[in-house]
């Protein structure tokens, strides 16, 4: 049975190639109406071609479904309201976003030209950002407003060359979960999906015989529930790849005592250098309670 879509308006960006097209097929089939925005620029986010958005829009109608394309470049604040405007304008309503649009500019930190580290973020970070305010008075009136961001294990675990995706990928991560917080009030509920996949950005780098099972369709259908009414879950993010699909979560080790010596605190950092395991907590007021005891503890009297 496929997750059902039908009378939702979902805006993909980044939705002509790749990951952005397999989920725009994924939705529209499911009987979402979709916006495919997409600039049609290079890997590099150079060269804009709107004939892209295009493309994929007509292959969705062709098939039967209900699409239309939106060239407008999302990394500027005017170009988020102009793809969410298309939205409206055309569907009178939107119920989700899935924020995938991303471009590459690889180079050793010491080598890349601080332009390329600001492009990156700004295509990546920046423009979720400005598509989600834009959009938040809409996902609000939808009563069932859904959000899917598109991290990365660049950006969850580091990847040699990539400052700049990885500075964007994480910084991805504590935008959900503060967007997660504030639209659980109003039923909007954020998550987000590291994925694992076949795409211009990641052929070069994946082994040839894995290419077939990293397909990005393997893919859509979590992106296709995440956009659902039926989502009941915000602030997930989950790794999803191959048929697979696990769940990353930023964990804490248990508090040690801060010696006042130097040589203690270098013993200190030792040991939780190699601590395992560990606890999650679901706010920062949540992970700094567990500190204050201790700092209650020491506190002078006077302070008290």
């Amino acid at each position: 049975m496929s997750t059902d879509l039908d009378g939702r308006v979902v805006l993909v960006t980044g939705g002509a190639r790749g990951l952005g097209r397999s989920h725009a097929h994924a939705l529209a089939a499911r009987g979402a109406a979709v916006v495919v925005n997409d600039s049609g620029a290079a890997l590099d986010g150079t060269c804009a071609d709107p004939a892209a958005a295009d493309a994929t829009a007509a292959e969705i109608r062709a098939a039967g479904g209900n699409a239309i394309a939106s060239a407008a470049d999302v990394a500027t604040p005017a170009g988020a309201r102009q793809a969410v405007a298309a939205a409206l304008d055309e569907f009178g309503r939107l119920d989700a976003l899935v924020a995938n649009a991303g471009i590459l500019r690889d180079r050793t930190f010491a080598k890349m030209p601080l332009e390329d580290f600001d492009a990156v973020v700004r295509v990546h970070l920046s423009a979720a950002a400005y598509c989600a305010h834009a959009a938040w008075p809409a996902l609000v009136t939808s009563g069932s407003g859904r959000i899917v961001l598109t991290t990365s294990a660049s950006g969850l675990y580091g990847q040699f060359g990539q400052a700049n995706y990885a500075a964007a990928k994480m910084g991805l991560v504590g935008l959900l979960h503060v967007l997660g917080q504030e639209g659980a009030r109003t039923g909007v509920l954020v998550n987000a999906i590291a994925p694992v996949a076949t795409t211009r950005m990641t052929e070069p780098l994946l082994p040839p015989d894995a290419l077939r099972e990293l397909a990005p369709e393997r893919v859509s259908p979590v992106v296709a529930h995440l956009v659902s009414a039926d989502c009941r879950q915000t602030r997930l993010v989950l790794e999803v790849g191959a048929g697979q699909v696990a769940r990353v979560q930023v964990v804490a080790s248990a508090p040690v005592h801060q010696p006042a010596d130097d040589d203690g605190v270098a013993e200190v950092l030792d040991r939780l250098a190699a601590a395992e395991g560990g606890t999650s907590f679901r706010s920062t007021n949540e992970a700094v309670a567990r500190l204050l005891p201790a700092a209650r503890l020491q506190a002078p009297a006077r302070e008290r």
